[in-house]
């Protein structure tokens, strides 16, 4: 049963998009989930084509990884470094723990991945995608 998480108040929980148009999105999709100190990072809408809503849901084609999502939103992301915060960054796919430079995480459809920085949140280990 999922742990209800309040999400963070203040800038730094709430990050900017980088507002691009976007004329459809991409037909994979994983799901994002941002956590920091116990409190979810919302993850905007209007992210190039990446994002269409605040739901975390990243639509993508072909080979990405997490670093590139990172890029394009122009937000940090390394082993030590989420967003604004900063500390060891923890990594799941699908609420196994993956280990290794979050950056280089591929994308593959379908999947529920969380990173998480200043503490810990049970991750999820599925997301239930709206149809298209």
């Amino acid at each position: 049963m999922p742990i209800p998480t309040p999400i963070g108040v203040g800038p730094r929980y709430h990050p900017p998009a980088v507002i691009r148009r976007c004329n459809q999105p991409a037909p994979q999709r994983v799901h994002l989930e941002l956590f920091a100190n116990g409190r979810v990072v919302l993850v905007p809408p209007r992210i190039g084509c990446w994002t269409s809503d605040p739901t975390g849901v990243l639509h993508y084609r072909g080979r990405a990884t997490l670093g590139g999502f990172f890029r394009a939103w122009r937000q940090r992301l390394s082993r030590t470094r989420l967003l604004s915060f900063s500390g060891r960054v923890l990594a799941f796919r699908n609420g196994r723990r993956v280990v290794g430079d979050p950056r280089s995480m591929r994308l593959r459809d379908g999947d529920e991945l969380v990173l998480e920085v200043g503490g810990y949140v049970p991750p999820h280990r599925s997301y239930l995608f709206p149809r298209h």
